[in-house]
């Protein structure tokens, strides 16, 4: 599947989001509560994204569209916010997510973007709601940390909020800039069913796939199975230059002893001795399961995984 064939699949999905989930299309109390209520014909009647010229190749068009995405929306116009649609444009956020999702860790599209909807508090409440449903919610396709960074800090970077609203922001700013991309992951010690305790930088092999899970969660024994599945990754593990550290960050133990026999025996089952790992914030823990791929030095290459694909797409 090429790169706009995916961006055209995420953007499908968040339009699921959109359209699901008690509250997601509604208007967000802050912004409506802001403005001016007056008759008005709708922002998004009048924005459209822009067409990239047809002479420019496939690199060229995204570049296009990255820069001028928002040219046609017009952000000083706050009385209108009182008649948009808010889940129609949460799918154009999603379609420039989408569009973002194809350079990761380049945030100067979001940069763009953040500067120009700091004009008023009104607009920036609006396009805080929508770049935490596309950027931050667990169930978004597009969850990109490096994307949600520059979003809050835009917002931390204004008189707009006073010291009780900014403490939510500072918090996921926080965690967001843990264990980022290229940088190496957090240590932590883990404790296995025969009472061993060892730290996450004392595995040596070339790729660690650190994966957080749950007992009574579906979608781990999903990500589980298609891990055994993959023959890129059964090679790695079998061949001992992948480790996979499966990991629980809850305290219930009777439930993870229950489950350890669905745990490969190849795998190292463990567990988060007194929840340290959520307790200190060391780790994302608002959505699992979750993976993320390291190398031999313990650098993230993929964070906050939800799917194979993007660990295999990591190596």
């Amino acid at each position: 599947m090429n790169h706009f064939c995916k961006m055209i699949v995420a953007f499908l999905a968040l339009g699921a989001i959109a359209c699901g989930g008690a509250g997601s299309a509604s208007k967000p109390a802050k912004a409506e509560a802001a403005v001016e209520k007056q008759p008005r014909k709708p922002l998004l009647h009048q924005f459209q994204p822009p067409q990239p010229p047809i002479h420019l190749d496939r690199e060229g068009q995204l570049e296009y569209l990255l820069t001028h995405f928002w040219d046609g929306f017009d952000f000083a116009d706050t009385a209108g916010l009182a008649t948009i649609d808010t889940a129609v444009m949460l799918q154009r956020m999603g379609l420039f997510g989408a569009l973002a999702a194809q350079r990761p860790l380049d945030r100067a599209p979001i940069d763009r973007l953040m500067r120009r909807a700091t004009t008023s508090r009104p607009m920036l409440d609006l396009f805080l709601y929508l770049s935490e449903m596309v950027f931050h919610d667990p169930n978004s396709p597009l969850r990109n940390d490096e994307h949600y960074i520059p979003i809050l800090e835009a917002q931390l970077s204004t008189d707009f909020y006073d010291e009780y609203e900014r403490i939510a922001p500072e918090y996921d700013l926080h965690l967001a800039r843990q264990n980022r991309i290229g940088h190496r992951a957090n240590d932590f010690r883990y404790a296995t069913a025969d009472g061993r305790r060892r730290s996450l930088y004392d595995l040596q092999a070339d790729y660690v796939l650190l994966f957080f899970n749950n007992p009574d969660c579906a979608m781990c024994k999903e990500l589980r199975e298609q891990i055994g599945q993959s023959p890129r990754l059964t090679e790695l593990i079998a061949s001992g230059r992948m480790r996979v550290l499966a990991l629980y960050p809850d305290e219930d133990l009777t439930a993870w002893k229950a489950y350890q026999p669905n745990i490969p025996a190849s795998w190292i089952n463990s567990y988060d001795p007194g929840c340290r790992i959520r307790e200190e914030n060391l780790y994302n823990l608002n959505a699992i399961p979750s993976l993320y791929l390291l190398d031999r030095q313990k650098k993230v290459l993929v964070k906050d995984a939800a799917s194979i694909a993007e660990i295999e797409q990591g190596l």
